[in-house]
């Protein structure tokens, strides 16, 4: 990795897409299934290339992904760039994905990793993140407090206790930090779902810059109808 040389860090999305989606019970992986006439993934990634905050957008796709090519993405522009290089966890996906922009990024450029799920991503989520953590010096994630009240359960689904939602939030993407300080974590710390957990497990503290609910995460058959209205309604609405 080559060290810190320009006086304007870079911005890069880095979407993992080589999951199979077995939660939603359909024959084809959740990424591409249609959802208003495109694939699910479509949605954010045509947010993340309309960015001006984004110097280019790297989906990480199964070595043998077969779909992919079934579908015309040109309309994205040339900010994308497909990597077919994924693993069998989220974290070695994104992982494969650094390494494959070793030669472009530089040490401390960022990088946003966002749920190829998640296709509600709105412009004003992406300009509000980088926005905030512009300065920070460790990085950062979209969240939103949790609202409901939370039980622990034992193995057979009794209540053990109520916990207290003070200070929880429920975690988002895109997730945002530093090539350099990202890569290492997950060199770390391969058994993470997400990228905040392995800044965390490096000894620092991400950020937690407010999102809101509709940036919601497909993982069963009824977020695909909530996504489409939050999709269809949301049309010119800013936060």
């Amino acid at each position: 990795m080559r060290a810190m040389q320009k006086s304007r860090s870079r911005h890069y999305a880095i979407v993992p897409a080589a999951g199979t989606g077995s939660r939603m019970g359909a024959a084809q992986p959740k990424q591409y299934l249609p959802l208003l006439g495109r694939p699910l993934i479509h949605h954010a990634l045509s947010v993340l290339c309309a960015a001006p905050e984004i110097d280019a957008v790297f989906v990480v796709l199964s070595v043998d992904d077969r779909e992919w090519a079934r579908h015309d993405w040109s309309g994205l522009g040339p900010k994308l760039k497909p990597l077919f290089c994924g693993g069998a966890t989220r974290a070695d996906s994104v992982l494969g994905g650094l390494r494959a922009i070793a030669h472009e990024a530089e040490q401390s450029d960022w990088v946003l990793v966002h749920d190829a799920a998640r296709p509600c991503l709105a412009p004003w989520h992406v300009d509000k993140l980088t926005r905030e953590l512009a300065h920070d010096e460790v990085g950062g994630l979209l969240a939103v407090p949790v609202a409901d009240t939370l039980k622990r359960a034992d193995h057979h689904r009794h209540v053990v206790e109520t916990v207290a939602r003070d200070s929880l939030w429920q975690a988002q993407t895109p997730q945002m930090f530093r090539y350099v300080m990202l890569r290492r974590a997950l060199e770390g710390a391969r058994n993470v779902t997400d990228e905040a957990s392995a800044i965390e497990a490096a000894g620092l503290r991400p950020r937690l810059v407010q999102g809101d609910a509709t940036n919601l995460k497909v993982t069963y058959p009824l977020d695909l109808h909530l996504a489409e209205w939050i999709l269809q309604n949301r049309e010119g609405v800013q936060q």
